[in-house]
């Protein structure tokens, strides 16, 4: 009986030893779990690159913007002064005056003649001597009336955008026929000529002509340049054409046909005539 009592103590202190060792660590350690990361296989970009390619643009042509020119505010009085014939039989006042759209008007009042005849007025750029039969009608060609000693008015248009370079008002004879006139009052005899004084602003446009140079096909000279300094006028070589000339002058083509609308050809297929004038103003339009 004894033995037995000590036999089993001895079984529980051999229990509580092991338990014990395994409370602080003297057991077998653990073998430690490792996780493996699995490594990304490569994605095809095929597909992908497929679905956002996009097909490269057509390059288009950049529209060219229209010439403008800003007409002369209306209303404003670019001419004007007083006629008398040198025998004193006729007299007028004349206003040139702006339109608002590059159009002008000559006002003609206080019109006053003793002579026998019908009398008419015209602009023309060269003048011509009291005295001389008037062979051209000039611009804005008016009849001012008949005799009489009241005061008329009227009105005639000048289309001209640009017409200061018609630099002479010239009165004359509108007599039907020599018949029943003294030979000076005959049929288109020039009774008064005036210098026209113009004082016209310059008008503000898009188009602004550089000369960057002779080159070839567009190997002339500048012949005439602005008050400001920009080429105004430019002579054809031989072998110009229009796209070069419009290329030396940093425009596009459709704006040096614009400034020359009475080239030869039509459609945008102008050709040019070697030793002949272009304009590269859009004031002198």
């Amino acid at each position: 009986m004894r033995r037995t009592l000590g036999s089993v103590m001895t079984a529980a202190a051999v229990v509580s030893v092991l338990a014990g060792c395994a409370l602080f660590g003297g057991g077998a350690k653990p073998t430690p779990t490792h996780t493996k990361t699995p490594t990304p296989r490569p994605t095809s970009t095929s597909s992908q690159s497929r679905s956002l390619a996009t097909a490269t643009p057509v390059p288009t042509a950049t529209p060219v913007p229209a010439a403008t020119l800003t007409p002369v505010p209306q209303g404003t009085v670019v001419a004007e002064g007083n006629v008398a014939s040198p025998l004193g039989s006729i007299h007028f006042h004349y206003r040139m005056v702006a339109n608002g759209d590059n159009t002008y008007s000559a006002q003609y009042s206080g019109f006053t003649s003793t002579v026998p005849v019908p009398v008419s007025a015209t602009l023309i750029d060269i003048p011509p001597k009291v005295g001389d039969g008037l062979t051209y009608h000039g611009v804005g060609d008016h009849l001012l009336g008949g005799p009489t000693t009241a005061a008329q008015s009227s009105t005639a248009l000048i289309s001209d955008g640009q017409p200061s370079y018609l630099t002479t008002l010239v009165t004359y004879s509108s007599a039907a026929s020599f018949d029943g006139v003294p030979q000076e009052l005959g049929p288109n005899k020039v009774l008064a000529v005036n210098t026209i004084r113009w004082s016209i602003p310059v008008r503000q446009s898009n188009v602004h002509p550089v000369d960057g140079g002779a080159r070839p096909s567009a190997a002339g000279s500048v012949t005439e340049t602005t008050a400001s300094g920009a080429p105004k006028s430019y002579e054809v070589a031989q072998g110009d054409t229009t796209t070069a000339v419009a290329d030396r002058f940093g425009i596009p083509v459709e704006w040096l046909l614009w400034l020359n609308p009475d080239l030869p050809g039509d459609g945008g297929n102008q050709f040019l005539y070697a030793s002949t004038k272009l304009n590269l103003d859009p004031d002198s339009l």
